[in-house]
């Protein structure tokens, strides 16, 4: 078993992630219902964190092949 490395453990405040993604904390939350967001970690106060490792997978995933 491998030992996670400090950048996959590195997590983003929901405030840093929008700015990544481009969207308003309401739009979040309404992708987020729709089971569209980003994988994210619920702390025990309420806040969200979004690892980047998960970040990055989900821009990955929402890449489009376009046909020729």
């Amino acid at each position: 078993m491998t030992t996670p490395t400090k950048a996959d453990r590195q997590t983003l405040k929901l405030g840093e992630a929008l700015v990544e993604i481009g969207v308003s904390r309401a739009a979040f939350y309404r992708m987020r219902a729709r089971g569209q967001a980003p994988r994210h970690l619920k702390l025990p106060n309420g806040q969200i964190r979004i690892r980047r490792a998960d970040l990055d997978a989900w821009f990955d995933s929402c890449e489009v092949q376009e046909a020729c």
